[in-house]
């Protein structure tokens, strides 16, 4: 007879230190954003900032634009990616939400959100983003093969852009600031300026 797992309502009741699996995710009901790394849960932040919140719709606008009319989509929190690693039981460990990703395969795509690495992904860094919860980001997201990652800096107003490269190893490139046209190594055409990214505007 199958047993039924009674739903968490509460993030109190989760262990913090626990080993948790897609399966898991699926059964919480509360209010609380949570993120799932490699097993181990990463609450994220009650609300993203104002800041935050401008600079990631600064961006969404042009790579809604230059994608548009073309088989690559858009998507932005709260929109979760399984990402292939670490796996139990044939279930996923690692359940992100980045501020954007770009998803050019569409078998990768279901009514969850996507099962598998985006070939994009931007996070926005936010007071709530812990130095363990962004390392810990770029080592995943390098692992499941993402082939671009960009982290934005609102402080220092400047983008750093990771590339895989042929070994399936991220390589930094020089940052961008704020005065820059930022160019996507993957995507021939994308440019965004960064003037009006970090405008306050």
């Amino acid at each position: 007879m199958e047993t039924i797992v009674a739903p968490i309502t509460k993030l109190s009741q989760l262990d913090p230190e626990g080993y948790y699996t897609y399966a898991d995710y699926l059964n919480w009901k509360f209010q609380e954003r949570v993120e799932l790394i490699r097993g181990h849960l990463f609450p994220m932040s009650p609300a993203p900032n104002l800041t935050h919140q401008r600079i990631a719709g600064n961006l969404y606008v042009p790579f809604w634009l230059h994608f548009k009319n073309n088989p690559c989509q858009v998507f932005f929190a709260p929109f979760d990616v399984r990402l292939p690693i670490s796996l139990k039981k044939g279930q996923a460990t690692t359940v992100v939400q980045p501020d954007i990703c770009i998803i050019c395969d569409s078998q990768k795509l279901d009514e969850k959100g996507c099962n598998g690495a985006p070939d994009l992904v931007v996070e926005v860094l936010s007071p709530g983003n812990s130095q363990k919860e962004m390392r810990e980001k770029y080592r995943v997201y390098e692992e499941a093969g993402v082939k671009e990652y960009w982290l934005v800096h609102p402080l220092d107003r400047e983008v750093r852009i990771y590339a895989l490269d042929e070994k399936g190893v991220f390589i930094g490139l020089a940052p961008v600031i704020q005065d820059d046209i930022l160019q996507s190594a993957i995507f021939p055409g994308l440019e965004i300026d960064l003037k009006a990214v970090f405008a306050e505007k």
